[in-house]
Order: structure tokens, then C-alpha cells, then sequence
């Protein structure tokens, strides 16, 4: 059965993570019930009307036979298709759990955020540090051409993560096309050894002796643990000023990020999203907060939980902005179980509402724009203090925070 095409954000291999804010639903039931009332039945078949046709067409005259488990979770996911949207997906069991997995923080395979480019080709968004891809090498903007010397588009792109899945300790190669200034793309093959990876979050040094460097590389269920962990860290290190790296951060969990922001923001709005009624929900901060001066770098991988984040900041003045616009993917999608197994799955992720700033700023399909505009070349993608020679991003925000702690 060929599957359809997503652009929503995966984390290999698990499958199914997240650029976006992201929430978990109650149950929801069945949209499909053998044991409607008549009337509803009727409604159903004119909204359908081909149905019957079709099911006896094939019954009379297809050669193979039938997994009729296959051609009803094909009906199911054609229906989410259909709406246009890649955020909104059914989701049958295995990937159901994927997804439950994901906001865990506990991964199983090579550790890539990819996408679906304008051009059709899975395209990785960033590999996650210390995984065996950023190992390997992994840029951001790669495109993922073959897996196991098997061809791939963008329509494919599940059929590309389920090849690459796999046990712990066996090896899969990727052919990687990937740009190159002014020249024909590369094109390599890379070997990855598939391992159970549990990520950190967060991590946090010390610059110059007095500036806080703290990196959130996505939010999951214990980013918010870590970064307050972090946080403190360097304030005890004696940093009397924060650089906040959201640099190819892809989001996350949606709460996870509003606590962060709570932590950094005076009282006031942090997010509002809105619904298809109109309906207006506000996520608020109190007035406690920290209040060292902050500098956020972002850049075009910087998206959704990440992009709520950076445009709070932003808004309130809290902290100057650096880098690069970033990915514009403002929509919420909620997880819907479709079982009275919450666990166990399937299930819906919809999308549900639109978010926006503290200011009413929209960000889908625009995203946030930085105080300060410093566009990397293509060709750089070590960043960090560890590469500051080359990091003209963060020399910036060194260079910034210090003339404000001064």
C-alpha cells in the first residue's frame, strides 16, 4: 500500500516527532461505527457514495487477494490526506506508539529530524548531537536519496523511516545528496549503526568567564528539569548573562515550553492560540522570573515550541533576537487516542488551533525575525563555542550580551 505524503517532521527512528506545539487529547471515538442509526448511516453514504461501488468492484474483479486490515487503515489515512494538511495524520498502532515514545526522550535508531523539501526530497532538518548521524556527520539541508540502495522521495518519506529503523547495532547506509556553493551536489554514502540514543536536552558551559552558553536542541517531557538544572549551573559558575542557543531546534511539547517561558518572563501572556470557532486560549506567565540579561540565537531550523519561545522573548524586550528567521510552522496539533488504551494506540494528531505571539504576531508560514540578521553560509554547519572561529552567529551574541552586562 503506498503511503502519503507527509512533510510533517520526523525523528528517525522512531518514527513520528514533532516540529510543533504538541498536546495530548482524550479519547476520541471511532469515526467509523458499523452501528450507526439510520439516519446517520445515510449521511455517511452520501459522503462516500462510491464506496459500495468500489468494495464490490474489487470483490468481483481483483486478482490478489485483499488484507482488508490494510484497505480500511488506507480509507483512514486517505480521509486525513485529503484535508491538505501534513500535520494532521491517522496514526495505526506502531506509529501511535512512535509518537507516545518520542516526547519520552528515549529514542531508538540514528537520531535525524527530516522533512519533506518544496522539491520533494527527504531533507534533514538537523541531526540531534551525540547521536550516531551527527557522528557521522550529518548536515542540516542533506537529502536522504536511498536507504540501503533503495530509491526515495518525499512521498516516501515513511517508507524511507520504516527502512531505516531496525535493531540496535545493525547498520544502514544512507546515500546523501547535498548541496554544495556553485557546484553539482555531492553524492556519498554514509554507514549508520542503528543504538538506543537517550538524549539530553540541555546542556550549558561557561563563556568569558561570566556568560551563561545554555542550548535546549528540543523540548521533551524533561527539558523543562533540565534546563532549570542548567540554568542554575551557571549562575552558581558565576555568569551574570545568558546566551540562549535555539539553533535547529525543531520544538516539541507544547507545556514544556511554557514553563521555560515562565521561568524567563515577567507576568503577562507567553503564547495565545486560537481555534477554528474562534475560541482564544492564553498560556500566561506570573511575575517571579529570571532576570539576567539574555541574548537567543535561532535560525531557519529554529521551529514551532521553538519559535513560541524566542518570539515571547522577543515581544517583552526580554531578550535581542540573533540569527535567522526561522522555520514559520505555527499550528497546534493534538494527539486524539482512538482506544480506551491510551498506550497502545491508534490514534489522530490534528491540527487544532494557530498560535501567536504575546504581541498577536503571527508565525505560521512567516516565522520570527531576529533583532539582529547574521545569515551563515550553507557550508557551515559546525556551530557553537566549540567552532567559534566560524560561528559568526555566536560572536555576535558574545559580543552583544557582553556590552549589556558591563
Amino acid at each position: 500500500m503506498d503511503k502519503f505524503k507527509k512533510i510533517w517532521i520526523v525523528i528517525l527512528l522512531i518514527t513520528i516527532p514533532f516540529i510543533g506545539g504538541m498536546i495530548v487529547g482524550d479519547r476520541m471515538d471511532r469515526a467509523v461505527s458499523t452501528n450507526l442509526p439510520a439516519n446517520q448511516e445515510k449521511e455517511s453514504q452520501r459522503e462516500l457514495p462510491r464506496m459500495d461501488e468500489l468494495n464490490k468492484l474489487i470483490e468481483e474483479n481483483y486478482l490478489f487477494d485483499v488484507d482488508e486490515k490494510k484497505v480500511e487503515e488506507s480509507v483512514y489515512k486517505g480521509l486525513f490526506e485529503g484535508l491538505g494538511d501534513p500535520y494532521s495524520v491517522y496514526l495505526n498502532e506502531e506509529e501511535y506508539q512512535s509518537l507516545m515514545e518520542s516526547t519520552s526522550g528515549k529514542y531508538a535508531g540514528v537520531g535525524i529530524v527530516v522533512s519533506v523539501s518544496e522539491d520533494n526530497f527527504i531533507t534533514v532538518v538537523s541531526p540531534i548531537e551525540g547521536t550516531p548521524a551527527a557522528e557521522a556527520g550529518i548536515r542540516t539541508g542533506d537529502k536522504i536519496v536511498q536507504v540501503d540502495e533503495t530509491s526515495y522521495t518525499g512521498k516516501q518519506m515513511d517508507d524511507a523511516v520504516d527502512k531505516m529503523r531496525g535493531e540496535p547495532n545493525t547498520d544502514v547506509i544512507l546515500t546523501i545528496s547535498r548541496p554544495v556553493k556553485d557546484k553539482a551536489d555531492e553524492v556519498f554514502d554514509v554507514t549508520l549503526t542503528r543504538r538506543i540514543i537517550q538524549t539530553h536536552t540541555v546542556k550549558s558551559q561557561i563563556l568569558n568567564g561570566n556568560i551563561g552558553y545554555i542550548t535546549i536542541n528540543q523540548f521533551d517531557e524533561n527539558t523543562y528539569k533540565e534546563f532549570s538544572s542548567e540554568y542554575e549551573k551557571v549562575k552558581s559558575e558565576g555568569a551574570t548573562g545568558i546566551i540562549l542557543d535555539l539553533r535547529n531546534n525543531p520544538g516539541g511539547v507544547l507545556p514544556i515550553t511554557v514553563q521555560i517561558a515562565d521561568m524567563l518572563l515577567p507576568e503577562g501572556p507567553i503564547v495565545k492560540t486560537v481555534d477554528k470557532k474562534g475560541n482564544e486560549q492564553i498560556e500566561s506567565s506570573e511575575a517571579s522570573m529570571e532576570d539576567q540579561p539574555m541574548t537567543v540565537l535561532v535560525n531557519q531550523g529554529s521551529a514551532s515550541a521553538s519559535e513560541i519561545l524566542a518570539g515571547a522573548l522577543k515581544d517583552y524586550g526580554r531578550a535581542v533576537i540573533i540569527g535567522e528567521t526561522t522555520f514559520g510552522k505555527g499550528i497546534v496539533q493534538r494527539i486524539f487516542p482512538l482506544s480506551e488504551n491510551v498506550e497502545t494506540g491508534p490514534g489522530v494528531k490534528l491540527t487544532i488551533s494557530e498560535y501567536y505571539t504575546p504581541k498577536g504576531t503571527k508565525i505560521h508560514g512567516v516565522g520570527v525575525e531576529p533583532d539582529i540578521k547574521i545569515e551563515l553560509d550553507k557550508e557551515i554547519t559546525e556551530l557553537g563555542p566549540d567552532h567559534l572561529d566560524q560561528d559568526e552567529q555566536l560572536q555576535e551574541a558574545i559580543t552583544n550580551i557582553t556590552e549589556r552586562i558591563r
